[in-house]
């Protein structure tokens, strides 16, 4: 294609005009190769997020407005979430769509363009949270008093790691487990919920133990900084997690997003080792406290029982007054107790030789011989009923059997019949649904089964009909080969 003419190029009448097409998609590699990379600052409106994974938006300022695009690729690696309102810097290329005419910025990367536009978004972002209860007071969790397992996510490096272990030292003597994560940048974020997560799913069978507690630490810095941990994604991750967590990011006067859903924040990392963990010479300390006012209680304890004992033994008799008592009285009832047994039995004999002359053998005979008359009764109501049972029983059989004798299926073989079948067993009905060559089988009324193969000649002539057998004409008794 030849080069498009200057501005300043002479007017000709024999000029070659350009197609619409070849204009517009000059202009395009035109302002590619002229913008294929720009900086540009402004507000974010008509923020449209599409099904499909794309970000179509505008950007203006005062006096002009862009369209610009983001490409499903490219918008989920963005460092802020593009909303109307917020003001950012965008990088990317110039292009044109030349069915339409128009020019558009593609954008690649994006961020916010100032404090000011930090602090709006987090605003918004905390109201969000906010509303949705994250951060209410009754979802939090209490800390363990005597945690055994402490979980530390932060950077291996610095001094923020080497501060919580060496309080944890001191204070508390228990296992650490640090999860290395980067505190700073585009990949903080997605690395500690990474590491929230992963801590979580830990069982306390595994080989690995599950920490009781955790402390999300960092140092101070600027709000650039200190920004991700502002991110709602691990604000979510904070606020879902199963183990209670202490937020310690920054010094005092820092705030970010995770303190106000996490289960309680700290002012520095050394302070969350103090929250996370009681002091043990503290701890000693009250416990032998506790012991000794145990012992004390104790004893005197023990003094009071000892004087009750005393005070009941000087109202009480002597052993020896009440033992002769009760021994007296032993064998006075022990003296008596021969001749009671005596006549309770003599009383019993008595008793049971008054009841014995009223019995008779009468007494059960009499019984039987009603019941005896009763069954004999019985019976001969009941032998003609069974008898008259028995008979329609016997005429249903005989019904029955004269039934199945009519539709018995070998009946008619023993009149001459014979049932042909083909080799898979099934039954001919009709002699035109057999083949020339087809193998069959004969079944006879004497229940000898014969092979045989169909002719393949022509057709036979129907046979004549079979003169009647005279009454004294014996009938054959060979029926012969039917092929």
């Amino acid at each position: 294609m030849s080069e498009l003419p200057t501005p300043d190029a002479p007017e000709t009448g024999n000029a070659k005009p350009y197609s619409v097409s070849e204009l517009a998609f000059a202009l395009k590699r035109t302002l590619e190769d002229a913008y294929g990379f720009v900086r540009l600052r402004g507000e974010l409106s008509k923020v449209t997020h599409h099904a499909n994974g794309h970000v179509y938006l505008t950007l203006k300022d005062e006096r002009a407005a862009i369209d610009g695009v983001v490409w499903k690729g490219q918008a989920g690696r963005l460092a802020i979430r593009p909303q109307s309102g917020l003001e950012v810097v965008v990088t990317g290329k110039i292009t044109a769509y030349p069915a339409g005419s128009r020019y558009q910025i593609v954008i690649e990367t994006m961020e916010p363009a100032g404090v000011g536009a930090l602090l709006a978004q987090l605003e918004r972002l905390k109201a969000k949270l906010q509303a949705e209860g994250l951060f209410e007071t009754a979802r939090k969790r209490p800390l363990p008093s005597m945690p055994a397992v402490v979980g530390v996510i932060t950077s291996p490096t610095g001094a923020v790691i080497r501060d919580i272990l060496h309080r944890l030292r001191d204070r508390w003597p228990c296992r650490v487990l640090v999860w290395p994560v980067v505190v700073q940048g585009d990949a903080a974020a997605g690395q500690v919920c990474a590491a929230i997560a992963g801590f979580n799913a830990l069982t306390t069978d595994g080989g690995v133990p599950r920490p009781d507690i955790l402390i999300v630490a960092r140092g101070g810095g600027s709000v650039e900084d200190l920004w991700a941990f502002n991110d709602e994604a691990l604000a979510r991750a904070v606020a879902a997690s199963a183990i209670p967590l202490i937020s310690a990011v920054g010094h005092e006067t820092d705030t970010t997003l995770i303190d106000f859903v996490s289960d309680r924040r700290a002012p520095t990392p050394t302070a969350a080792a103090e929250m996370a963990t009681p002091v043990l010479a503290e701890l000693r300390g009250f416990l032998g406290d506790l012991d000794a006012r145990i012992h004390r209680c104790a004893g005197r304890l023990v003094e009071d029982r000892r004087g009750r004992v005393a005070a009941a033994d000087r109202a009480l008799g002597r052993v020896r007054d009440l033992v002769e008592m009760a021994t007296q009285r032993l064998s006075i009832v022990s003296g008596r107790l021969g001749a009671g047994l005596a006549r309770n039995a003599a009383a019993h004999e008595r008793e049971l030789v008054r009841v014995g002359t009223r019995l008779s053998p009468l007494l059960l005979q009499r019984p039987q011989a009603v019941q005896r008359e009763r069954l004999g009764a019985l019976a001969q109501r009941l032998r003609p009923a069974a008898d008259r049972r028995l008979d329609r029983l016997d005429e249903r059989l005989r019904a029955l059997g004269q039934l199945y004798a009519s539709v018995d299926p070998d009946r008619p073989l023993q009149r001459g019949f014979a049932r042909v079948h083909r080799q898979d067993g099934s039954l001919v009905r009709e002699g035109a649904s057999l083949r020339a060559g087809e193998a069959i089988s004969l079944k006879f009324g004497d229940q000898v089964t014969r092979q045989a193969v169909v002719d393949a000649g022509p057709e036979a002539a129907p046979a004549p009909a079979p003169k009647p057998v005279r009454a004294k004409e014996k009938p054959p008794t060979n029926q012969g080969d039917l092929f």
